[in-house]
């Protein structure tokens, strides 16, 4: 994998999930889900996204 494929958007990760992007960015909000927010945008690291889709 490299860099580019590392970090997800939030339409990246609503597709790879099958989730909308409303769900997502509450789930963002609450902590619910890894995320990092870089100034207004959320990322999402795909390798925390599956570790945390097996917990």
């Amino acid at each position: 994998m490299d860099a580019s494929d590392k970090w997800l958007t939030i339409d990246e990760l609503a597709t790879y999930l099958k989730l909308s992007r409303t769900k997502l960015y509450g789930m963002a909000q609450r902590a619910e889900l890894p995320a990092s927010k870089i100034g207004n945008q959320w990322r999402f690291d795909r390798e925390e996204i599956d570790q945390w889709m097996k917990s």
